[in-house]
């Protein structure tokens, strides 16, 4: 059954099946943001034409339901929650810097719209970014959330960037 009803009162949400939080919780928030950019690149992947982009679309939403793992778990659980590596990180440099080689020189402000991948893609992009704020302030106050998924999701925004460029 996919509801429980013990969420009908609007006040608590049940988070993996363990602890009960208010909804208006902080990680509820982050984890939503997650959540929104995962399914922003999904619109992004359903669009793509390219085979090896709906593949690399796809990867980055697998990554980031490991990040949801990583950053819903309670803070001595983490450790074997791992989130996202230096591996992950080097991943998405390496996909950038391979799109970058055939871009032109950027002259202008770049405007989303160009075609419906493109837009999709700015999409996506700006949706990571909103993720990005939440996962920093949340990694302010909360401990062991580490460094490489920070890089990760601001690396992944970057990527999302050139491939929407690409896509003009």
């Amino acid at each position: 059954m996919f509801y429980t009803r013990t969420g009908d009162r609007g006040d608590t949400t049940r988070l993996g099946g363990k602890q009960r939080l208010s909804k208006s919780d902080v990680l509820l928030e982050v984890i939503g943001a997650v959540d929104e950019a995962t399914s922003a690149i999904g619109m992004a992947r359903a669009l793509a034409e390219n085979p090896a982009r709906k593949a690399a679309l796809l990867t980055m939403q697998k990554h980031l339901s490991r990040l949801m793992t990583h950053l819903s778990a309670t803070p001595d659980a983490r450790e074997r929650y791992p989130g996202l590596s230096e591996d992950d990180v080097a991943w998405l440099e390496q996909l950038i810097a391979q799109i970058e080689e055939d871009l032109p020189p950027l002259t202008e402000f770049v405007y989303p719209g160009d075609s419906v991948p493109n837009a999709a893609l700015h999409v996506a992009r700006t949706t990571v970014r909103r993720a990005e704020r939440r996962i920093v302030a949340f990694a302010e106050t909360e401990p062991g959330i580490g460094a490489a998924n920070l890089a990760y999701v601001n690396r992944l925004s970057s990527l999302l960037f050139v491939m929407a460029v690409n896509e003009t």
